[in-house]
């Protein structure tokens, strides 16, 4: 992803007049950019890793459950294998999609293969206290329009707190850094430090189905350039069924409000998000993805839809 330049502002009143009309558009395409890069960042790739899925096995205590004084704590360990703390996830997402510029008019298409690389130390403080201490870098490479091309890396810090006893809630809170680069140079054109917080009640249907709310903030702490600076609120529902012990399909909604800090703009974007997953081994992971996102904004020009389908392979690691 190419990021435009700024025009030096000159002494003579013409120049100063273009140049200003430069700085603003100049600014609206970094913004653009920035915006394009965090849409594509959270829809595709090997999912953020993470302690698990809400239920007492996988996330290493045993849930709460009425008949616990009855099973005694002996037996109810006994559901508990030993913890493995770090997480190192690799894989390859590639997709079509049918809006590269997150535009409403002018849409052009493409393809994007978007390897991804991540490392997670959850140490385990107590029965239900996890911390989360990540490091990611994912590269984005479009087909045709290779000028977006672009690079994302995260470090993220922060706890994950569950609650049993109330249906298994979900707490998260971190501090995360994220740096927008291009894919053959270090020098960023965006980077952003964010306070996220997440509150998720997972309700179990069965023994293969769950349903899931949730309700999430990305607030923005410091960004540089400003201009593109925002912060994400959202709600979701999500739906997960196991349909063997090797394939899974996932669905989720969400809706976001974006609030920008500069300009007075404001964005509202309904999200819609299917996948299918087959668990090869332990370790190995294919999965079938598509998303559609319709994104409205106080400002018109950054009303767009887009829609993206595709696949990838992930290849885990427990330790």
């Amino acid at each position: 992803m190419h990021h435009p330049p700024l025009l030096r502002v000159r002494n003579s009143l013409p120049l100063f007049i273009i140049s200003l009309v430069a700085l603003t558009g100049s600014a609206r395409a970094q913004g653009t950019a920035a915006d394009r890069a965090r849409l594509f960042q959270s829809q595709a790739g090997v999912q953020p890793v993470g302690i698990g899925t809400a239920n007492g096995v996988d996330q290493n205590y045993a849930a709460a459950s009425p008949n616990d004084p009855d099973l005694g704590e002996q037996a109810i360990l006994k559901r508990v294998e030993k913890y493995e703390a770090f997480t190192i996830e690799v894989g390859s997402p590639f997709y079509y999609t049918s809006n590269v510029a997150l535009v409403d008019r002018g849409e052009v298409s493409d393809v994007i293969i978007a390897p991804v690389a991540g490392i997670t130390y959850a140490p385990k403080f107590s029965r239900t206290l996890y911390g989360d201490f990540t490091l990611r870098e994912q590269f984005f490479f479009y087909n045709e329009f290779s000028g977006f091309n672009f690079a994302s890396f995260d470090a993220l810090a922060g706890l994950v707190y569950y609650l049993p006893k109330l249906n298994n809630l979900t707490l998260r809170a971190n501090i995360d850094y994220n740096r927008l680069t291009g894919t053959d140079t270090f020098d960023d054109f965006f980077s952003n430090y964010a306070l996220q917080l997440s509150a998720e009640v997972p309700i179990r249907v069965g023994r293969a189905q769950q349903i899931s709310f949730g309700a999430d903030a990305n607030v923005s702490l410091y960004a540089n350039p400003e201009p593109p600076q925002r912060n994400d609120l959202g709600v979701y529902v999500g739906y997960a069924v196991n349909v063997s012990r090797s394939f899974s399909l996932d669905g989720a909604a969400r809706v976001l409000v974006r609030p920008y800090d500069s300009g007075g703009r404001t964005d509202v974007s309904e999200v819609i998000a299917l996948s299918a997953n087959y668990r090869v081994r332990d370790y190995l992971t294919l999965s079938a993805i598509s998303t559609y996102v319709a994104n409205q904004s106080n400002r018109s020009v950054f009303d767009y839809q887009v829609f993206n389908i595709g696949g990838g392979v992930a290849l885990t690691w427990k330790f």
